[in-house]
């Protein structure tokens, strides 16, 4: 390899890494089923964690794709969120108040919209979702992982 074309190697590495940033820093959260051997009459799709990382402090809103194969007239929505391990939050909501219900079959989104004190200390947090229909039965339970950090240390982009 010839001295001069040196820099046109480091160019082309340069914006190799540039190209790929974006798709990094956009990765998809990993989802798993809480029992990996049931069948959920619901099937989680993907969740969406805005922002993220979730601010202290500011509005995160989470959405979860989902679909199903029969329509769901109501029921609860279970959230519980552990800081490194620890349980530190459950909240219990009213699919309804998520979703236009009934839900028909096929594809929907719940999406749950909530400000975190600024209080909220940074780090690794996971959530576990359930989801039951208006006779408790049991839809689906996903958990996934997300990051939060200091809001008032993070500038808005």
């Amino acid at each position: 390899m010839e001295f001069h074309s040196l820099p046109k190697l480091y160019l082309l590495f340069s914006l190799f890494i540039l190209f790929l940033s974006p798709f990094q820093a956009q990765a998809a959260t990993q989802i798993s089923y809480c029992d990996k051997k049931a069948n959920y009459p619901v099937k989680v799709t993907g969740v969406d964690i805005s922002p993220d990382p979730v601010k202290s402090g500011h509005p995160a809103t989470f959405k979860i794709y989902a679909t199903s194969g029969k329509s769901i007239l109501g029921g609860e929505v279970v959230i519980g969120v552990s800081y490194v391990g620890v349980p530190v939050h459950t909240e219990n909501i009213d699919l309804c108040k998520e979703v236009k219900c009934p839900v028909s079959n096929g594809n929907f989104v719940i999406s749950h919209t909530q400000t975190l004190p600024e209080i909220t200390p940074p780090g690794p947090y996971s959530l576990k979702m359930t989801l039951k229909n208006d006779r408790d039965e049991l839809l689906t339970c996903i958990k996934f992982n997300f990051k939060i950090v200091l809001g008032s240390l993070v500038s808005d982009i």
